[in-house]
């Protein structure tokens, strides 16, 4: 039976960080997988999970099963940090999942159940991961400008406009912050616009939210999701918490419903609850338990506000400084779209044989369409990362 398979394409984030391993190179830059650094290099464990980890191992008593919705009090945490103030709170109902991925995959098996042959539309470009779960979750995929490569910024009329033909059988894929991978956020009027769309013309969006706290602040980050979940009868979201919280190994994600009310949202919870069950049953609790200790704790939580707020602030300094770095070297402003941008990602427009050379020539690792984790970044490498780019970019 095996001889009749064939090789499995490799991931391109995850191939791209195995290659970098082997890299003898002491300058070599890993700047493609999206984890955060600090100055040092290190993805260090955050205080305020060290100290909740502590909590845990004095308080539990049991390792038993937890049931398919996971951790109920991390799911009631979080569904309050994302959608707190709004009326969809009371409508709404989550299940803790593996992961973003495991939310993103279970809402779009909750989807396909509901809308058979239903259609997904996504962003131009998006998050790498996104086409093939959806398509695995059985939906057909549509792409709507998002990305100008002559500005960097939203191309928001073509936007809105591939938008207005969707109808109320499709749904719309939309990064709640810190878009992956362009780095250029939907601003308020932008979403304004989807709202009005989507009263319109019937359709559903689904956030997929992974970075709240990394672009403008846990609030403002949240901006577009409350939105929509304050306007629309029913989205879907998807929610990961491996880097506001740096529990990358955990995965700890959650799938949120808002429904026309609470009877519809729980209903659809069951669903998701049962695909689970045929998938991975439940979910790991550790990094759950986490988050609603730091979460609950109001000591914890400033500690958490304050660290991801560090780190926020140093991606912000870390753009600033690349783009003086580049603005100096070429002696224009043709990067500056970097400093404009939110979160862990920007892309640089480069084309594939320059990135390739990046990683021959100098020992730096970026994905193909020249997307650029920022975050992986130190103040000590910047100068050589501008340096290799000046020399291949004329």
């Amino acid at each position: 039976m095996l001889e009749k398979l064939f090789p499995a394409a490799p991931d391109p984030i995850l191939s791209l960080s195995c290659t970098f391993k082997k890299d003898p190179r002491p300058q070599k830059m890993d700047l493609g997988i999206g984890v955060y650094k600090d100055h040092l290099g290190h993805t260090p464990i955050m205080k305020a999970v060290k100290l909740a980890q502590e909590e845990l191992a004095l308080r539990e008593t049991s390792k038993v099963y937890l049931g398919l919705g996971g951790n109920e009090g991390f799911n009631h945490a979080i569904t309050e940090l994302l959608l707190k103030g709004t009326a969809a709170e009371s409508r709404s109902a989550t299940i803790q999942t593996p992961g973003g991925t495991g939310a993103l995959r279970l809402i779009g098996e909750l989807i396909s159940l509901a809308k058979p042959n239903g259609c997904i539309w996504m962003s131009a470009p998006s998050y790498v991961n996104h086409k093939p779960i959806m398509e695995a979750a059985g939906l057909k995929v549509q792409f709507y400008p998002y990305f100008n490569e002559k500005t960097m910024q939203v191309d928001v009329n073509p936007m809105l406009s591939a938008l207005s033909k969707a109808s109320k059988n499709d749904i719309v894929l939309l990064h709640g912050c810190c878009h992956n991978p362009t780095g250029a956020d939907l601003r308020l009027s932008h979403w304004e616009g989807i709202t009005e769309l989507a009263q319109k013309k019937g359709f559903i969006p689904f956030v997929d939210i992974a970075y709240q706290g990394l672009g403008k602040g846990l609030e403002n980050d949240a901006q577009g999701v409350r939105l929509l979940a304050n306007s629309l009868d029913e989205i879907f979201i998807a929610t990961s918490y491996s880097k506001n919280f740096g529990l990358y190994r955990e995965r700890v994600g959650a799938a949120i419903v808002v429904g026309k009310n609470i009877k519809e949202a729980e209903n659809a919870k069951g669903c998701i609850s049962q695909l689970a069950r045929t998938t991975y049953t439940m979910p790991p609790n550790h990094g759950a338990a986490i988050v609603e200790t730091i979460l609950s704790s109001s000591s914890l939580k400033k500690q958490w506000h304050d660290e991801l707020n560090e780190m926020r602030e140093r991606i912000f300094c870390l753009r600033h400084l690349l783009t003086q770095a580049l603005a100096f070297r070429f002696n224009d402003e043709r990067f500056h779209f970097i400093q404009d941008h939110t979160g862990m990602f920007s892309m640089l427009g480069l084309s594939p044989f320059q990135v390739e050379a990046l990683k021959a020539q100098f020992g730096i690792y970026l994905l193909g369409d020249s997307r650029i984790n920022i975050a992986g970044l130190t103040e000590d490498s910047i100068d050589y990362f501008a340096d290799a780019i000046k020399i291949l970019v004329k």
